[in-house]
């Protein structure tokens, strides 16, 4: 499994949970992970396996420190295991989105749930994210997924990002749409 395919499950597993009025989209914020990892225990013990690099891959690649600063500003605040998490809702939103966020986590301000959670006080999270080749591993051979099946190797974050999240300013001067959504300075 690449990364395409990887994306193109999570797709899948979001149009499935879409048409699902069961899940009621951000109401049920594990809704996607579940499901992609439902439709991932139906492939080969590799494809999965290679799943679960590919996951660890792209936290690796969203270990980023202006994603942890929006993160936040979004969640009120974010340990790591809470940025974790968040990097696991960002996976289950797609690539696109992923990607625009990546690219400059200020446009997630313009995303329904980053919207909703401001006016609702909502935490974006998913932790069962972080595990969707474990539990299709697990689902599909009854085993728990080997712990030498993948590696990660996250980056140095950024040192001009290196501030305290709580200074309001620095924050807005840095993320201001996010700033002017959950009503920082």
């Amino acid at each position: 499994m690449d990364k395409q395919t990887f994306w193109q499950l999570i797709e899948t597993a979001r149009a499935d949970t879409a048409a699902d009025p069961a899940a009621e989209g951000e109401a049920d914020r594990d809704a996607v992970a579940r499901r992609a990892a439902e439709l991932l225990a139906s492939r080969t013990e590799a494809e999965v396996l290679a799943a679960q690099q590919v996951l660890w891959d792209l936290l690796a690649e969203s270990y980023r420190s202006p994603l942890w600063a929006a993160a936040y500003m979004i969640n009120g605040g974010c340990s790591d295991d809470g940025f974790d998490y968040f990097r696991g809702w960002l996976l289950t939103q797609g690539r696109a989105v992923f990607d625009a966020a990546l690219a400059d986590p200020d446009s997630l301000a313009e995303h329904p749930a980053v919207r909703g959670a401001a006016a609702e006080g909502l935490v974006l999270e998913d932790e069962e994210a972080l595990s969707i080749a474990w539990t299709a591993y697990e689902s599909a051979t009854g085993r728990e997924l080997p712990s030498d099946s993948f590696t990660i190797s996250y980056p140095p974050l950024d040192p001009a990002w290196d501030f305290d999240f709580d200074d309001e300013a620095e924050l807005a001067t840095r993320l201001p749409r996010l700033s002017s959504l959950f009503g920082e300075s």
